[in-house]
């Protein structure tokens, strides 16, 4: 596409015209439906925050639709008004999937961005609560009572926080994710850094470190949570998965982990085809036994 739009002495405006160059895919999408995502707003603790949500295709006025929260990497990065093949998987597939930027992320200052340093699971896990708020208030085709949580790295650790300290999800999938701080330090490629933030090694604040891992309270955990982690992740190391996976079965909680042979951190992207397409059959696959109308109570 080309587009006319304001000059630099203009004001802010519209797009006056755009033409089409290409039709690439034009064959490919006729047989397809893409969702474009619905931008809204919503405020958590005094600050205004952006959201999105895709709705499911052949949406249905007056029938309600689970919902899947899907959290962004990073934290240092940012989701928009943009394509995301998987959120797309998941709105044909029959599911609402909305999302935010939460405090740490990424193109709203330098304050914002920082604002999580040496405190993840706090500033950030609000904003992510307020955002299911405001979704579940906004949106009224939304089953309350059948809300999924989905998110890599970053994301995944934010997963793990999440199902360690609220039971509203019914389902949830963590992938290439961090568990435990501590162990975290000095064996991911990140090199000798303090993952949180907190400006000293483990050995030095413990508890501050232990405090901040998902594994430190899984005893709260009652969600399903599937566990995907590619083997030769180097960012996330896959220990920080095996000991999720150990601790969830010792406490009975039910759970999967799926195991990516040769691959790294950048798997859902760069991975080989094969495993990208048996990665997002397992998310739906997840999703559709714990959040479809066949599904039976919480947990189960």
């Amino acid at each position: 596409w080309v587009a006319d739009l304001p000059g630099r002495d203009e004001p802010a405006g519209e797009i006056r015209s755009a033409t089409r160059l290409s039709v690439a895919n034009e064959r490919l999408l006729a047989d397809v439906e893409v969702v474009e995502p619905e931008t809204f707003t919503f405020q958590s603790d005094g600050k205004l925050l952006d959201g999105w949500l895709l709705r499911p295709v052949g949406f249905e006025p007056g029938k309600k639709y689970p919902a899947i929260l899907h959290i962004h990497g990073g934290p240092m990065f940012m989701y928009g008004y943009a394509f995301c093949h998987e959120l797309q998987l998941l709105a044909a597939r029959g599911y609402a999937v909305f999302f935010t930027n939460p405090r740490g992320s990424q193109g709203y200052g330098q304050e914002f961005c920082t604002a999580i340093r040496g405190d993840w699971g706090n500033r950030d896990y609000r904003d992510l609560m307020a955002c299911v708020d405001a979704v579940l208030e906004r949106f009224d085709f939304i089953d309350p009572e059948r809300l999924g949580v989905a998110g890599s790295s970053y994301g995944g650790y934010m997963t793990n926080w999440i199902v360690t300290h609220t039971d509203r999800f019914r389902a949830a999938v963590t992938m290439d994710c961090i568990a435990n701080g501590y162990s975290f330090f000095g064996t991911s490629d990140l090199g000798y850094d303090d993952l949180f933030g907190l400006g000293v090694p483990p050995w030095e604040d413990p508890l501050r470190y232990l405090e901040m891992s998902p594994l430190h309270h899984i005893a709260r955990c009652k969600t399903p949570l599937l566990i995907m982690h590619s083997e030769m992740d180097l960012r996330c190391p896959i220990e920080q998965a095996e000991q999720l996976y150990t601790a969830l079965k010792v406490r009975g909680v039910p759970t999967e982990f799926v195991r990516f042979p040769g691959e790294s951190h950048g798997l859902s992207l760069g991975g080989k085809p094969w495993h990208r397409v048996y990665r997002l059959d397992r998310i739906v696959e997840w999703f559709d036994r714990y959040l479809q109308p066949a599904s039976g109570p919480r947990g189960e």
